[in-house]
């Protein structure tokens, strides 16, 4: 519940509205996992939210721990529906930031050809609880919280907008775990009704477009999307989004070898992203089981790389992290791997 409709409830149930913020503090400042774990609420009112309001955690059920230090979560929720989350470490530890990539879905309905979770199809939305327990997890795990969020998990974040931006409303209060949006992104893959909507918000959180293509014919057939909001109209809902200064739209450009990957591809990209504050992500296509992708060689990559700063962008290859547990971009399918993957279990005190 919002801080708005848990004073509600508390003044419903009895109580003074001072509980609200004590309650609001304890599930997203302590991150408790059960009412009674609030020390300083009434045993009947923690009983009476029990009752009204069932807690329904995630349940960890493993962690994989690649070579480069990025770590998979993977959760059951109270349904025996699987989700990842995954934690990624900077290269650059003197930077001291760690990014927490969230789920928004079980599975994902976009159905992108180069992307894993598309084999899964749709399962649901996963709540705001879900959303946000991600990150509280996680922040446990780690013992340190992220400084980074970025809602390009499993699933479409923007198809399943009423949940995430109240999921962001919950993680940006000022009572719990108060984070900056400007250390929030959400990616989506072009829904242009719902990219206007998120604009609306203030402060809107960070913008990033899964484009992955320069024409419509390559955009079509990769991204089946794009049949409804094609490449113009989908950059022309991202001119109006709102930026605050210093801020830009990101491109996230997955590189699939003799698809999107050619010179005519690299010129025209500046020309399609002219009068957009913009950054571009190259991201090495990472290779699951089933799709005719290839990933480009790492000469083609930065060819394309050059080619696109004499234009005047800021452009960076994104290095694949964790993509030996299966936790690259694009990877993410939660698949049962039982004789790989053992059961998360606490360490001893």
């Amino acid at each position: 519940m919002l801080p708005a409709e848990l004073s509600a409830w508390v003044k419903s149930a009895g109580a003074p509205g001072y509980r609200a913020e004590q309650i609001f503090r304890w599930l997203h400042g302590q991150t408790v996992a059960a009412p009674d774990d609030m020390t300083n609420v009434p045993p009947a009112l923690r009983a009476a939210l029990a009752a009204e309001h069932p807690f329904a955690p995630l349940t960890q059920t493993a962690v994989q721990v690649a070579r480069d230090g990025t770590r998979k979560l993977r959760f059951a929720t109270h349904d025996g529906r699987s989700i990842e989350s995954v934690l990624i470490p900077d290269d650059d530890a003197e930077r001291d930031k760690l990014t927490l990539c969230v789920s928004s879905q079980v599975g994902c309905a976009m159905d992108c050809g180069f992307c894993a979770t598309a084999t899964l199809g749709f399962g649901r939305n996963l709540t705001a609880a879900e959303i946000v327990e991600q990150v509280y997890r996680a922040t446990a795990l780690a013992a340190r919280r992220p400084t980074n969020l970025v809602m390009m998990g499993m699933g479409e974040p923007l198809h399943n907008f009423d949940n995430l931006t109240r999921a962001l409303a919950l993680l940006e209060h000022p009572w719990g775990a108060a984070f900056s949006p400007r250390r929030i992104t959400v990616s989506t893959v072009g829904l242009v009704p719902a990219i206007e909507r998120l604009g609306k918000i203030s402060p809107a959180p960070n913008l990033a477009i899964s484009l992955n293509a320069t024409t419509d014919e390559v955009r079509n057939e990769i991204m089946p999307v794009n049949r409804k909001w094609p490449i113009a109209v989908l950059l022309d809902a991202a001119r109006r989004f709102p930026l605050s200064h210093g801020r830009r739209v990101t491109f996230e450009y997955v590189m699939l070898a003799g698809v999107n990957d050619n010179d005519a591809d690299a010129d025209r990209l500046p020309r399609l992203l002219r009068g957009i504050p913009a950054k571009v992500n190259l991201i090495p296509w990472n290779p699951f089981s089933g799709p005719r992708f290839t990933r480009p060689s790492a000469e083609r990559i930065r060819t394309f790389q050059e080619r696109l700063r004499t234009s005047g962008l800021s452009v960076y290859i994104r290095s694949p992290r964790g993509d030996d547990i299966d936790a690259a971009c694009g990877q993410l399918a939660a698949r049962e791997q039982l004789a790989t993957i053992a059961p998360w279990r606490p360490t001893a005190s």
